[in-house]
């Protein structure tokens, strides 16, 4: 049997991980601004992920649609995958690939935001979405992880996480979510 990291070790990978996305600072932050322009002209955002990178999707709709700090106007932001009726009626009929890509379809509108995360980059119903959104004129992001899979090449802004362990990249995307966050914030 295999012994538990420490948490000092947790701690320090963790923090080489946030660092890492310093270089891409620029991607990050043209990505977040595109969303709020976007959010600002009237437009929405759709999010989707699988396993953590749901939960990821779920809280930053909260954050979007809620707030994050500040009392302000809320925003529209839908986490796919969450309605269980649809979710469980798309996966049904007609399979676990184009879960997300059918909710793209029948949501998404020419302009709105379309964030897909996955750490591998190579998550199939993520991809299909972004295929989905990108026929229909959306603006897609990438959060992703790893070398950025076969998702890279279908994103508009492309944010991959330089690194292997899932832990650490869901990480940095939190900090990630929070960031665009705050440019959602400064739009009052």
């Amino acid at each position: 049997m295999s012994s538990a990291p420490t948490l000092e070790s947790l701690i320090e990978a963790s923090k080489k991980s946030l660092d890492s996305l310093k270089s891409i600072e620029g991607t990050v932050t043209a990505a977040a601004k595109a969303t709020a322009d976007r959010l600002a002209a009237g437009s929405k955002i759709l999010i989707a992920g699988n396993g953590g990178s749901c939960s990821q999707a779920m809280h930053f709709a909260g954050e979007i649609i809620g707030r994050f700090r500040n009392n302000r106007r809320p925003y529209p932001a839908i986490a796919l995958g969450t309605d269980t009726a649809s979710t469980t009626c798309i996966l049904n009929d007609f399979g676990a690939d184009v879960l997300f890509a059918r909710q793209v379809e029948g949501l998404g509108q020419p302009g709105d935001v379309f964030i897909g995360l996955t750490t591998s980059g190579t998550s199939p119903n993520v991809v299909a979405a972004l295929k989905a959104a990108r026929e229909r004129g959306l603006i897609t992001i990438g959060w992703l992880g790893r070398d950025g899979g076969t998702a890279k090449d279908l994103c508009d802004y492309a944010i991959i996480v330089p690194g292997t362990d899932t832990g650490r990249i869901q990480e940095a995307h939190l900090l990630i979510l929070h960031y665009f966050a705050e440019w959602v914030e400064a739009l009052g």
